[in-house]
């Protein structure tokens, strides 16, 4: 696993659609900008952690550091059973954005 950048802070969100998990990267950067990798491959870039924030809830994704118990249950999951891909690129991340449940 390779060190996180430390121009960014890196946070994990997770949406559930039918029987699939699907996961959001986002990326706080030092400027303020955040960007959100998803599971199409986009690279989506906003203003700022709040905009960024609210497309998220808007497209049904929780933060994923903020779940308990009952919230993964909901989604249809066991909190200790799942955890946010990792990959060396996004490319290679890419496939592992959406996971069968």
């Amino acid at each position: 696993m390779h060190e996180p950048d430390p121009d960014y802070e890196e946070q994990w969100w997770i949406a559930s659609l039918g029987d699939a998990l699907v996961w959001a990267r986002m990326r706080v950067l030092d400027s303020g900008v955040a960007e959100v990798f998803n599971a199409e491959g986009e690279t989506l870039r906003y203003e700022d952690e709040d905009a960024a924030h609210t497309a998220l809830l808007d497209a049904e994704f929780r933060a994923f550091d903020g779940l308990d118990d009952d919230d993964a249950q909901t989604l249809g999951f066991e909190l200790d059973e799942i955890e946010p891909p990792t990959a060396e690129s996004d490319e290679e991340l890419l496939p592992l954005m959406t996971e069968k449940l």
